[in-house]
């Protein structure tokens, strides 16, 4: 779809946030807490961002977007050219990034990280959840959203800016593994890596992150060339060790959308009917990779030697 960009504000350090319309009005579609949004730019460009405006507001998405100097160009193109008015091409939302029921929740960002928390923590208010959050960022200034949510919720929110109190002390919250619990997490690779750490006791389950970028691909498991039958089509195609299975399945045809080609969005997302599949994708948690029932064939691939999609 084609929205229009409604308002552009500057909300912290190098972040803008987008108000996003239909041009005629239109009611938008609904989306649940941990959705995202792909962004069309108009040079062709696609990128992920996650909604965090009001889901009760039918009529208006909003986003938050970090400038990335070491980017790609995407926020660049956003921060310096995009303006009220312009409009851009909208794919989803899609939802990797739930928020299931639990008894409390530990909200923990860092930096722009916070813009999928944002959301969830409304809806926990909403069901009267007993919630805290961790943000952490650069300094107080990059903090998106940081006086909105400490006005708001008082001594649920922690803030720590990285040049006043140091990397988060999650020791504290983390070290005594809550069953009760559920540590949502959103942040740079560091921030992931140290509350992997910190959670590897906790229930299996306990705790659900996103990352901004996909994770260094591990080497496949298979080495050599599979196969991969299209059963809608009964089409049979050869993955060789150079190729994608998303590339592989295009070349015969199947229509499979893709966007980030990463591993990070889902917008891929395909059905296994036979084999094993080696997931090699930053989004499927731990039991949706066990079931062995879908794939992200952008980065994903064959732990045997045939792999049946439902395409």
């Amino acid at each position: 779809m084609t929205l229009e960009i409604r308002a552009k504000d500057t909300i912290a350090d190098g972040v803008v946030s987008l108000t996003l319309a239909h041009p005629d009005a239109a009611r938008l579609p609904d989306w649940t807490p941990g959705s995202h949004i792909d962004l069309v730019l108009p040079e062709g460009t696609t990128r992920q961002y996650s909604l965090c405006g009001d889901r009760w507001d039918p009529y208006t998405y909003r986003i938050a977007v970090l400038r990335e100097p070491a980017g790609r160009g995407g926020s660049a193109y956003v921060h310096d050219r995009l303006a009220p008015g312009d409009l851009v091409g909208v794919g989803g939302p899609r939802n990797h990034f739930p928020l299931v029921p639990a008894d409390r929740y530990l909200f923990i960002a860092g930096g722009i990280g916070i813009t999928p928390l944002l959301p969830m923590i409304h809806q926990a208010e909403l069901i009267r959840a007993d919630w805290q959050l961790l943000y952490g960022g650069r300094s107080r200034a990059s903090m998106a959203f940081r006086e909105e949510l400490s006005a708001a919720h008082g001594d649920r929110v922690h803030i720590s800016p990285q040049d006043e109190c140091g990397l988060l002390d999650l020791a504290p919250w983390l070290d005594t593994p809550d069953p009760g619990t559920k540590v949502y997490c959103c942040g740079p690779a560091p921030l992931l890596a140290a509350v992997e750490r910190a959670c590897a006791a906790w229930p299996p389950y306990g705790l659900r992150t996103e990352r901004f970028n996909a994770a260094a691909l591990p080497e496949p498991v298979h080495q050599t060339a599979f196969e991969v039958e299209l059963r809608r089509t009964g089409r049979t195609v050869t993955v060789m060790p150079d190729t994608s299975v998303l590339h592989a399945v295009r070349q015969a045809g199947a229509d499979v959308l893709s966007s980030c080609e990463q591993g990070t969005c889902g917008t891929c997302l395909t059905p296994v009917l036979e084999g094993t599949p080696d997931h090699r994708d930053s989004i499927l948690a731990d039991h949706e990779r066990a079931a062995n029932d879908c794939m992200l064939p952008c980065v994903s691939r064959s732990r045997g030697d045939r792999l049946v999609l439902d395409l």
